[in-house]
């Protein structure tokens, strides 16, 4: 073979950790990037800013952790939506406790729905006189074959998951346009973030209805921001890999079940899952100022998971 190759050569990697051991480790870790905000200092990253987020109702979910964060720092006014409204008192006292200067308004409502959407971008401006951030994180997760979905699931899961993409850039571009130097908003601009994932990325990350509403909406990151140019309205696109939320709950009771807990995201290099706080961490860079520059981008935050092609563990490709 050219280039001096020799097939099998090089292939094994350097001997790992003992796994019970490593897991021990992720696990500690994880409860201190879970925890962090009760001991970091509030930056002032986010000061001012008015935000709406979606899909905040799970309480291990990415929005409730991406509005904890928000809200840590120095959001002015966190508008809060979920279909299902049971945790929302919760969350709203617990941010209102915690951090007593930032206004937060909760509202049960469907992503999807476009006068709902509409109605809120608006009730943004009527109050605060601006609109800064939006991030649509409002998802569905699916797990089922090809031959098993049908066409009414396929375009639920297109509603819930790319619908609600759309909706957003839609209205919060709308809103976040209109300057207002009354309320420290001289031009246009603002930052839209969407929920994507790896599986809209490339195959073998998630069933097909899920895969391809994904995938959509990464492309509608790409096409929303050459439609905004010149707007200072920048949209982009995190794609978690798997992170423990209640989404995924399915799948970490199954490992428990089988006792292979300590396997869960042994397949990517980080070699663990993680946790919503992670993402939540994305969100709040592409909100900040410190992501100006950033825009029409999808944001694989996957422990390196969506690097490679698939390999055997252990072994290089």
């Amino acid at each position: 073979m050219s280039g001096g190759y020799k097939s099998g050569a090089g292939t094994r990697s350097r001997p790992t950790a003992d796994s019970d051991e490593f897991y021990r480790r992720t696990v500690a870790r994880l409860q201190k990037i879970q925890t962090h905000l009760e001991t970091a200092p509030r930056a002032g990253r986010l000061r001012d800013k008015v935000c709406i987020v979606t899909g905040v109702g799970s309480l291990k979910g990415i929005g409730r952790a991406s509005a904890m964060l928000f809200a840590h720092e120095g959001a002015r006014h966190l508008y809060l939506l979920d279909f299902d409204d049971t945790n929302l008192p919760d969350l709203k006292s617990t941010i209102e406790s915690k951090y007593p200067d930032v206004k937060v308004t909760v509202q049960q409502g469907d992503a999807a729905d476009e006068a709902t959407i509409e109605k809120l971008c608006k009730q943004a401006l009527q109050e605060e006189g601006r609109l800064d951030v939006f991030f649509a994180n409002a998802g569905v997760a699916t797990i089922d074959a090809l031959h098993d979905t049908t066409a009414d699931q396929f375009m639920r899961v297109m509603k819930i998951n790319a619908l609600s993409c759309f909706l957003a850039v839609k209205h919060a571009s709308t809103a976040m346009a209109k300057p207002n130097p009354s309320r420290g908003k001289e031009f246009s601009g603002g930052s839209i973030i969407l929920t994507a994932s790896v599986a809209g990325l490339r195959s073998g990350a998630g069933s097909l209805d899920y895969s391809a509403s994904k995938a959509a909406v990464n492309n509608m990151a790409q096409t929303a921001a050459y439609q905004l140019r010149n707007t200072d309205i920048r949209v982009n696109a995190i794609c978690p890999g798997l992170i423990e939320t209640g989404m995924t709950a399915g799948t970490f009771a199954y490992a428990a079940s089988r006792g292979t807990t300590n396997r869960i995201g042994q397949l990517n290099p980080t070699g663990r899952y993680g946790v919503a706080q992670e993402i939540a961490n994305m969100a709040l860079f592409l909100a900040s100022d410190e992501a100006s520059y950033v825009n029409g981008q999808n944001y694989a935050v996957c422990g390196g998971l969506s690097a490679s092609h698939p390999v055997a563990p252990g072994k290089w490709a």
